[in-house]
């Protein structure tokens, strides 16, 4: 049975003798492994990227040396393990080749020429080996795109896509004699050019039924769905997923065998970059507010806030932001010691919102850290912003995106999200409860709709002013200001707030410390518990395991 074969049935769930299993990658939830492999000495302008189904043999197609060149992993699918091998020239064909590609055997390798426009198959006499691969025959792309990018094939060599720049388009091609380029003959097109204007190189799930498009334009991946499989007129975009913070001109794209992990390749560095690309295993345990104790440590924030109404953290934990109706301002503070408040320290960096809301109650992050909501409660209106830093929030610019949610109430007050930004929750003080919104396109809040779902809090508060819900969607937390307390609420079945029960064995009286708590979060495994109070101008720390 071919590899093709073993990773179609796997895609299917099928684990077919081969230990390979395909989860459709979850870009939402994707990060950089801090894990690169840098090109340099072979290749200085890097376009292409292929791996060998194992993951232990890593070809590099480039436009500076006009070749092809193969490396060896010592640990499969780990890029840092890389050494090289040796280089097979293409130059004779093209002088500016953009991508490679390999049949599922080894058998037979395609090169995109963007100095002649076509693809060039080539035969290799011995599977995998570059050293042994003759040159075949050439396909001329011109007809459909005169500035072809990129290249794939359906499994079983019945079909091929080539990414053209010119169109900003997937194009689609028929074989009627399988891998056998000079059989092909043009079907159909889709136009990637909503999202990206400058296409490079592009990947499909083993089954058909997602496309990965990455370009230098927008600087990120993006994901489509095909509704029929390997049909890319049913092709609809879904996310993206920027790799700014480390290639500003990705040139190449791949993914392992089983979807966990992404790896890309950038011209403007010459360095290949590995992600993980599976939603993380959450360590999250539910805080037992019962038995939660304040851990006698703040920190003062009223240098740059003195009423700080709302409170953020990174992912990891080593970045705290407040937002402050004095200055309208979102604050940013970096801890030296993840999640411990008593390493605090005021970064220097600061996003004005006074253009958007002078009253902002409502804080959240994309968790790849790219995207920043901020909900005004003037306007009950959420905002949306870009960082072209992860997390730094002096690289945050308004998106002049936004969503009027009085529609079902005014005084809103938190706006939280889904993991995967497919969802959006409103804590609002009109009718004292938590609304639940469905997002068409992940992150995207301007295709948010009410899904006409609730979950009421009045009978414990009447002056909610913040929430949290926790990272697998089973628990909501929301802090009151009229008794200061924090109440927990359990959701029947995750993500739907119109599940969510009062558990009454789970609260906590926070008024012992200090009232007029506005701000609530916790940390990522749920054993921490921070507020930000008005008057005393602190962050405080509880243990709630």
């Amino acid at each position: 049975m071919s590899t093709a074969r073993l990773l179609q049935m796997a895609a299917a769930g099928v684990d077919a003798g081969g230990g390979v299993v395909w989860t459709d990658p979850d870009l939402a939830n994707a990060s950089y492994d801090s894990v690169s492999f840098s090109l340099a000495t072979q290749e200085t302008s890097p376009q292409g990227i292929f791996f060998k189904p194992d993951g232990i043999n890593l070809y590099v197609v480039g436009s500076s040396g006009d070749d092809v060149n193969q490396y060896t992993l010592s640990t499969a699918w780990d890029v840092s393990t890389a050494t090289f091998l040796q280089n097979y020239s293409v130059s004779t064909q093209d002088t500016n080749p953009r991508e490679v590609f390999f049949k599922p055997d080894g058998t037979k390798m395609f090169v995109v020429g963007g100095t002649d426009d076509d693809i060039n198959e080539y035969d290799l006499s011995t599977a995998w080996d570059i050293s042994t691969a003759s040159y075949l025959q050439n396909f001329s792309s011109a007809a459909q795109d005169s500035n072809p990018s990129g290249i794939y094939f359906k499994d079983d060599g019945s079909k091929m896509y080539v990414l053209g720049r010119t169109g900003y388009s997937v194009y689609e091609y028929d074989l009627s004699t399988f891998w056998d380029i000079s059989s092909a003959s043009f079907l159909q097109s889709f136009s990637v050019s909503s999202q990206e204007t400058g296409p490079n190189a592009l990947f499909f799930s083993p089954n058909g039924d997602s496309l990965f498009v990455t370009g230098n334009i927008g600087d990120d991946v993006n994901e489509y769905t095909l509704s029929t499989a390997w049909d890319i007129s049913t092709a609809s975009y879904v996310q993206a997923f920027s790799v700014a913070s480390q290639e500003t001109f990705p040139s190449g794209l791949f993914f392992k065998s089983d979807g966990s992990k992404m790896y890309l390749v950038g011209s403007g560095n010459a360095t290949i970059y590995q992600y993980s690309t599976v939603t993380p295993a959450s360590s999250w345990t539910n805080p037992d507010l019962a038995n939660a104790s304040y851990d006698s440590v703040s920190f003062d924030v009223s240098s740059q806030a003195t009423l700080p109404l709302t409170l953020a953290t990174s992912e990891d934990g080593s970045k705290f932001y407040l937002a402050d109706t004095t200055t309208d301002k979102v604050f940013q503070y970096n801890l030296s010691t993840p999640w411990d408040v008593t390493s605090m320290s005021y970064s220097g960096s600061s996003l004005s919102i006074s253009s958007q809301d002078g009253t902002p109650f409502g804080l959240s992050f994309k968790p790849d850290g790219l995207k920043l909501y901020l909900l005004g409660s003037n306007t009950d209106t959420v905002y949306q912003y870009g960082l072209t830093t992860a997390w730094g929030i002096s690289t945050a610019s308004y998106d002049s995106v936004s969503l009027d949610v009085s529609g079902q109430g005014t005084l809103a007050q938190t706006a939280k999200f889904k993991t995967d930004g497919t969802k959006m929750y409103i804590l609002q003080r009109t009718n004292n409860s938590v609304l639940q919104y469905a997002l068409s396109t992940a992150w995207d809040i301007t295709t948010a709709s009410y899904e006409s779902k609730s979950l009421s809090v009045s009978s414990q508060e009447t002056v909610p002013i913040s929430m949290f819900i926790s990272p697998t969607g089973s628990a909501v937390y929301v802090l009151g200001n009229s008794n200061d307390t924090v109440y927990q609420y359990d959701l029947g079945t995750a993500w739907d707030i119109s599940t969510g029960v009062y558990n009454s064995n789970q609260t906590f009286d926070v008024s012992g410390v200090t009232g007029n708590q506005y701000g609530l979060n916790f940390k990522s495994d749920g054993s921490k518990m921070y507020t930000s109070a008005l008057g005393t101008d602190r962050i405080y720390q509880y243990s709630t395991d």
